[in-house]
C-alpha cells in the first residue's frame, strides 16, 4: 500500500485500518499447519537472542485462539525451565476506560478471560511495577525493518511499552510475510529494539 509518511495523522490512522485489515485476512488464510511450523522457527530464533538469555522477568502474551498469531506458548515453558518470572498484559476496566499492565502467570493455567479478548492472569497476581520487566515480547499484524509494528488498534501496547521500553527489550514476534518495507507512523508510535520472523532477526 502506498502512503505518504509525511501526511495528516488522520491519513496515517487511515492507513493504519486499511493494512489492519489486509493483514488480518493474509494471516487468517495461512493454514494451522503451517502457522504452527512457522512459529517453531521463530521461537527457535527468539531463544538464541543474548537478552532473553540475560532476562529475569519476561512480558510474554497468550494467542488468541482462532486468530493465527505467531504460537509463542513454549516460550512460556522454555523461560520457567530457567527460573524466569513470567508476566501476562491484563486491562483491568474503570470509570473512564481501562487500566493496563502485566501481572505475574508463572503458572499459565492461571490465565483466564475477563472479558477482552485475549487470557489475562486474575487480578490477585502481582503487577510488574514501572520499568522492571527486562523483555517483552510482542504479537503484531505487521511490522518493518525500522522495528515499527502494526498492532490491533486497541492500544494496549502503545500505553504499556513505554512504562517498561527502554529500559526493558520489546520483541516483535511476525511471520516473515508480515515484515514489510515502511510502515505509517503517528506520534506516539515506539519502534521495537527486534523484530523475529520465522527466517530472520532484525536488531532495530
Amino acid at each position: 500500500m502506498d502512503f505518504d509518511p509525511s501526511g495528516t495523522q488522520e491519513a496515517v490512522e487511515q492507513a493504519k485500518q486499511a493494512l489492519r485489515r489486509r493483514m488480518r485476512s493474509v494471516r487468517q488464510a495461512l493454514p494451522a499447519s503451517a502457522a504452527q511450523a512457522r512459529s517453531a522457527r521463530l521461537i527457535e530464533r527468539v531463544t538464541r537472542l543474548q537478552g532473553l538469555h540475560e532476562a529475569n522477568r519476561v512480558g510474554l502474551y497468550w494467542p488468541i485462539e482462532g486468530r493465527r498469531e505467531v504460537d509463542v506458548t513454549p516460550l512460556h515453558g522454555w523461560l520457567r525451565e530457567r527460573g524466569r518470572a513470567v508476566y501476562y498484559p491484563f486491562m483491568d476496566p474503570t470509570e473512564d476506560g481501562f487500566r493496563t499492565g502485566f501481572r505475574l502467570a508463572n503458572d499459565s493455567s492461571q490465565l483466564t478471560s475477563r472479558g477482552q479478548r485475549f487470557l489475562e492472569p486474575p487480578p490477585h497476581c502481582p503487577e510488574a511495577p514501572r520499568q522492571t520487566l527486562d523483555v517483552v515480547v510482542v504479537p503484531a499484524l505487521a511490522a518493518d525493518s525500522r522495528g515499527y509494528r502494526l498492532g490491533y488498534g486497541s492500544g494496549f501496547y502503545d500505553v504499556t511499552l513505554p512504562e517498561h521500553c527502554p529500559g526493558g527489550i520489546a520483541i516483535v514476534v511476525i511471520y516473515h510475510f508480515q515484515l514489510l518495507a515502511e510502515l505509517p507512523v503517528q506520534d506516539h508510535d515506539q519502534p521495537a529494539a527486534f523484530v523475529v520472523t520465522d527466517e530472520t532477526t532484525l536488531k532495530t
